[in-house]
This record gives structure tokens, sequence and C-alpha cells, in this order.
């Protein structure tokens, strides 16, 4: 980066960080007021940011962000631990996402044909993750139920990791179907599902062994602890794709490794998401906004029917469906359905996809679906977030009968939460 634009980052992040309180209950999310400071900076402004989708710089940015940000939310999570107190957000992993992945593929293939299916499919599986950030003050507020919010947290901590192997098999049949060489896509698409998380749950293993063994002898200080944090993910990254295999799968799964067996370096993991980590998505952001978004150039009606089918009814119905028997309600699944926000994992599945996946037809329907999908993801559920959180709070108050939003479950540390302590814990228990 150019100086002026380091500068120009450097100020806006210190400017929100003065208001950075008083944002969490605002209509104005972190997103949403860097993606507006990449727009003003950006080809469609003051012009002072001079890079395209084609950036070298660009591409690393999103591929670390996307490694690193893949191992903290998946480090938060002890998938072990997750038992029917977690039916929730179990559900909407286990069929929540995949009907959402199949409906998404339906209506993109209707309003996209020359897409195809394969194209569809790519289409709906980059779309189909969530992201916390983007209804930050959804997480803040406590008069949303503790397993409202788990729920969510749960969610959108796994689904980017979950949804990557099904873009990885969809984009790879979708450029092999149009000529591309189908012959041996199979053993790649293995060896990039299988050696990947193999060589990441290695790794984290035994960066999670030798973190406690280090700590417990008085060997690791608490600043390299946290360095570590940053080094583990990239390691896995990097020897996966040594051995090609997928280095954002190895660091999702060295991610989860962690969670499980990582004590102090879960911990660590937490607070370096919780300042490094945020540092990176918004830079994404301030780059959505200053590259991507104007390059909007032959938008139709039919990308802006899909933004909106994707943020509704694409994500509520499969919710809906997902959520049947839990005797949770309404108002508690209309909630959940929309807070489905499309973000930062969209927008770098993007940028994956137009680096390595560039001949099938129509890439321009589906780089413009993604980018007005996300651009209105970040303006409707930042405005939203902090007022229907509010309102869903009061609606919700009083426990009712049978399953309830106020039942007690296990917790896990909540994404871009002020209250976690230093080693990522915290002390709220409904």
């Amino acid at each position: 980066m150019e100086p002026v634009e380091i500068a120009i980052l450097s100020t806006a992040l210190l400017v929100f960080a003065c208001v950075s309180a008083r944002a969490q209950t605002g209509a104005v999310s972190p997103p949403m007021a860097f993606a507006a400071l990449g727009l003003i900076i950006g080809a469609d402004g003051l012009r002072l940011v001079e890079l395209s989708t084609d950036s070298e710089f660009i591409l690393k940015l999103a591929e670390i962000t996307l490694a690193l940000t893949l191992f903290i939310d998946a480090s938060r999570i002890d998938v072990t631990a997750l038992d029917r107190r977690h039916a929730i957000p179990i559900r909407l992993l286990a069929i929540g996402l995949p009907l959402t992945m199949l409906a998404g593929t339906g209506a993109a293939w209707l309003l996209f044909p020359a897409l195809g299916l394969w194209g569809a499919a790519v289409l709906a599986v980059a779309l189909a993750p969530t992201d916390a950030a983007l209804g930050q003050a959804v997480m803040s507020n406590r008069a949303v139920p503790l397993r409202v919010r788990q729920a969510l947290n749960v969610e959108s901590g796994l689904n980017d990791g979950l949804a990557f192997p099904a873009l990885l098999v969809v984009a790879t049949l979708a450029a092999g179907a149009e000529g591309r060489g189908a012959q041996g896509w199979a053993a790649f698409i293995a060896a990039q599902l299988l050696l990947g998380p193999l060589v990441g749950a290695a790794v984290g293993w035994l960066a999670a062994r030798a973190s406690e063994q280090a700590t417990a002898r008085g060997w690791m200080d608490e600043t390299y602890l946290r360095l570590a944090a940053l080094a583990v993910p990239l390691l896995a990254y990097g020897l996966a794709e040594t051995v090609d295999g997928n280095g954002f799968l190895a660091a999702f799964s060295c991610g989860l490794m962690v969670a499980a067996r990582g004590g102090r370096l879960r911990g660590a993991a937490g607070a370096f998401g919780e300042a490094e980590g945020q540092l990176l998505a918004l830079a994404v952001f301030v780059l959505f906004g200053a590259v991507l978004l104007p390059d909007l150039a032959g938008l139709s009606w039919r990308h802006g029917v899909f933004a909106a089918l994707a943020l509704t009814v694409l994500r509520m119905g499969p919710v809906a469906l997902a959520l049947l028997g839990t005797g949770l309600r309404p108002a508690t699944v209309a909630f959940l359905g929309w807070f489905g926000p499309r973000g930062m994992a969209s927008v770098i599945y993007l940028l994956l996809v137009l680096e390595e996946y560039t001949i099938f037809p129509g890439l321009d329907d589906l780089r413009l679906t993604v980018l007005v999908t996300v651009a209105a993801s970040i303006l409707l559920h930042g405005i939203s977030a902090a007022p229907l959180a509010r309102l869903y709070g009061r609606m919700v108050k009083r426990p009712e009968g049978g399953a309830s939003e106020h039942d007690l479950v296990p917790t896990f540390a909540l994404r871009h939460d002020p209250r976690r302590d230093r080693h990522g814990r915290r002390g709220e228990r409904g």
C-alpha cells in the first residue's frame, strides 16, 4: 500500500476506535463504516486508492485474512462440546446450511441460466456463509437471550469453514465442465479435501501441546503466546499448500483442533481475533468499498432480485425448516432467519473464484450478484441490528414453557464481545 493509503486507513481506524462503544448500540457497524470509507477514497470517489481485483496485494491480503479468520472462528468453538443443548446451531449447520445452498442453486439457475448448474451452485455456496461482524450489536446485546446469541455465534464461526469444501467442489466442476479438463478433477478435489485438514489437525495438535508444555514450565511469555496464535494458522496454511492440500481447510481444521486441545493457545487466538484479526477484516471491507463496489457496471434487476431473495427467502425458509420441532417462538425463528448477514467470507470467496476459476460462462453475473448482495447486507443488517435486537429482546423477555430461548447452554466466546477477558473467557451465564 502507498503511504497515503496507510495514513487514511490508520486515521479511519483511530476515529472509529474513539466511538466504537457507541457504535455497538447505533446504526453504523464497523463493516458499514469502513466499506463507506473505501467507496469515498476509491475509483468512484476521491481516487486515492488505485487497485484492481487482479492486484497481487488484494489477493494475498484476501488469502491471509481468510486463513486467519477460519482459524480464529474455529478456535472459539470446541465442537466436541456441542450437544443437544446446542440444538439450534447444530440444526442451522446440518440442515439450514445445505438447504440454503440447494435453494440458492435453484434460484440462481432460474435467474442466470448462462451460469449453468455448477456455476449457479458456486454463486449459492459463495453466499451461504454468515458473518457475525455485520450484526455485532446483536452479539453484544444482553437483552437477546444467550442461547440465541450462542446459536448465531456457533453458526457464523463454523459455516464458512464448512461451506468452503462445497465451494471448492462446485467451482472445480464448473470450470471442468467448460473445457478446463475434467480428467483428474476428482483426484485434485480428494487431495484438497483430505491433505489440507490432515495437515491442519496435526499442526494444531502439536502447537497446542507445545504451548501447554512451554507455559507449564514457565518458558513461554504471554506476548509470544499471542504471536504463536498468528504463526500456527499460517504454518498450517503453508504446509498444506506445499503438499498440494488446501491451505484454507488446513487453517480451519487447525482451529478446530486448537479449540478442543488448545487451552492457553485457544485464549490467545481469541485475543488475536479481537484486535489484529479485526484489523485485517476491516481492511477487506475498505478494499470492498474502494475496489469492488465501483465495479458494478452492468447491474440488472436479476442481480437485485437474487440479492433480495438471498437475504430473505433463501435464508429464512431453510432456517424455519431446520428449526421445526424445537419449540422456539416464531419471533425467534424470524430473528435467527434475518440475522444471517453476508460479509467478508463471501467477498473473499468471490476473489478466489475470480483468480482460480475464470473459464465458465456467466462469471460477470456471479461477480455482480455477490457484490450487490454483500453491499445490501452490510447496509441492511448494520442498520437493523441494534433496533431489532432491542425489539426482539422485549418480545421474548419472559420465558415460556417447553423448549425456551432462555434455556442455559454451555457457552463459547462470542465474536467481537467486549466483555471477554484476556484469556478469551466470559462470565455471562444466561
